[in-house]
């Protein structure tokens, strides 16, 4: 496809194919002609409100239909959509609007609790997606009075395009501003790895306030292909759809993964339609990856990818699977146009093969900035922006062998134990091993001796019983005695974040509180 950006590629699927069912989402059907009209209209009724060219309009929505019609309605006229995550607080959401300066939210009627008098006081419009509600009109009565004629604006391929906040685990919310070139550079790359073509049907199940989710709207316009849309993931009836609705390809979070695998299995189910199954977002062991693979007998593909490099950095593919099982462990190799170092985090001199360090990126996806957050911006650029896109600091602990990435955990959730430097997610991999646990995190505590020591934090399966010295010689066996656990917790559950991430903050918290030193 010819087209410098997605606008176009939207224009020429409606032109080429204007019936074809571009979203399903339960009984709702939009074809790629209707979406191509819906998103003139609505680009109209937001320049009537005096919306234009880098304004942001904010979207508080699990409807990936109505989602997708305000992405697409903003870009028309050089807008930015911006995604908010539904489980924000009052106060992140109040956050998120003022630190935008968005004047126009469309917002499901579910969400409307999330917004305070403090946050319509600068004159906010709002508009529902669904419901009745007697306050503010519904977006589709309201855009039904506008001209269905595409605005005359001029899109620039270095403007922003997308704004999405962080989830705010460590502070205010922090938005970063992805541009036309990154998007369409990662439905280019990601559809490609993916093996998407028009005939595909496309699972959608992850929050769109996730560049993930994000992603999974776009692709189906980018490829002219369909998209069934999930508004929950409801693991029972997201198995049914995938065996009676013909889906292809899908992406899912190891966390949902689990949930997958934890349902009965049922001999009436058939997923011989199901081509691909893509993962990321979170660290998957290899027992349940191998599971999967098993259960669901089709191609699965590694995503690593950061919201900053607009969620596509490398890529394990299928024949990476079936490879090597020691390869499972790896993110795979850079995709397209992406190029990637390992640096010392403090000494920002770079590494040879194998031994870990940061990873730095450098794409044409790369964002372009953290909204008015300068400094953020140019402590992850230290050498400043290029024509390539500059080299990005990850944040992420890695190493590179043979090509293929290997990440070892975040920089700030290692443990520096006796001038040893652990990381977590090694050790993870080895802890969700033991047949007795359900899921489990290794932290760093306080040590008067070494200054931190090993805990590991798990959750055991129903009807099963572990001792910590149980568990302590069992990682013994695998792993060198100064990565093991010093101690165990035993909990109900671990907090994570709605993409299964785990909130290690929150574990470490308890024992940190007091010390001179924290670590985040």
């Amino acid at each position: 496809m010819s087209a410098q950006n997605l606008i176009d590629c939207l224009m020429q699927q409606a032109e080429q194919s204007p019936q074809t069912a571009l979203f399903t989402a339960g009984l709702r059907t939009v074809s790629f002609a209707e979406m191509n009209r819906q998103t003139n209209q609505l680009a109209n009724a937001l320049k009537s409100l005096g919306v234009g060219p880098q304004d942001r309009v904010a979207l508080l929505s699990k409807s990936q239909i109505d989602s997708a019609l305000l992405i697409f309605a903003c870009m028309k006229i050089g807008a930015v959509g911006m995604p908010i995550n539904w489980r924000f607080s009052v106060d992140e959401v109040r956050f998120v609007l003022e630190d935008s300066d968005a004047h126009v939210l469309i917002i499901d009627t579910e969400f409307l609790d999330r917004i305070d008098a403090r946050s319509t006081s600068s004159g906010l419009r709002i508009f529902t997606t669904d419901g009745a509600d007697p306050e503010h009109q519904r977006l589709d009565s309201w855009l039904a009075a506008f001209s269905d004629q595409l605005p005359a604006t001029t899109l620039e391929a270095h403007r922003a395009a997308i704004h999405i906040y962080s989830s705010g685990t460590t502070g205010q919310p922090k938005g970063v501003v992805l541009t036309h070139k990154s998007l369409l550079s990662a439905c280019q790359v990601t559809t490609e790895a993916w093996g998407l073509e028009p005939h595909s049907v496309l699972g959608h199940v992850v929050p769109i306030f996730h560049i993930a989710g994000l992603l999974i709207l776009l692709f189906p316009v980018y490829m002219g292909c369909r998209c069934v849309a999930f508004r929950d993931f409801k693991p029972a009836s997201f198995l049914a759809a995938l065996s009676n609705q013909s889906i292809s390809h899908v992406l899912l979070v190891p966390a949902m993964i689990n949930f997958l695998l934890a349902e009965p299995a049922d001999t009436d189910l058939d997923f011989s339609q199901l081509k691909l199954i893509a993962y990321g977002g979170s660290p998957i062991t290899e027992p349940v990856l191998q599971a999967a693979m098993q259960r669901f007998n089709c191609d699965f593909s590694q995503i690593y990818g950061l919201t900053e490099v607009a969620g596509v950095v490398t890529n394990l593919t299928p024949e990476d699977h079936r490879k090597a099982a020691g390869l499972l462990r790896s993110g795979g190799r850079p995709l397209p146009r992406t190029e990637l170092r390992i640096v010392d985090p403090v000494t920002l001199t770079e590494l040879e093969d194998g031994q870990v360090g940061e990873v730095w990126i450098r794409s044409d996806r790369n964002f372009h900035e953290y909204w008015q957050k300068p400094e953020a911006t140019q402590e992850v650029y230290p050498e400043g922006r290029d024509a390539l896109g500059g080299w990005f600091r990850s944040g992420d602990a890695g190493y590179l062998l043979n090509g293929y990435l290997f990440l070892s955990d975040r920089i700030k959730d290692m443990i520096i134990s006796g001038a040893e430097n652990i990381y977590p997610a090694e050790l993870e991999n080895t802890l969700m091993k033991h047949p007795a646990i359900a899921d489990g995190a290794i932290i760093g505590v306080p040590d008067p001796v070494w200054g931190e020591s090993v805990k590991a934090c798990v959750v055991l399966r129903p009807g099963t019983t572990l001792s910590e010295d149980e568990l302590i010689n069992f990682m013994r066996e695998q792993v060198a005695h100064f990565k093991c656990p010093k101690s165990v917790e035993f909990l109900t559950s671990l907090p994570r974040t709605e993409s299964g991430k785990l909130l290690k903050r929150q574990l470490r918290a308890p024992y940190w509180a007091g010390q001179e030193r924290a670590i985040n």
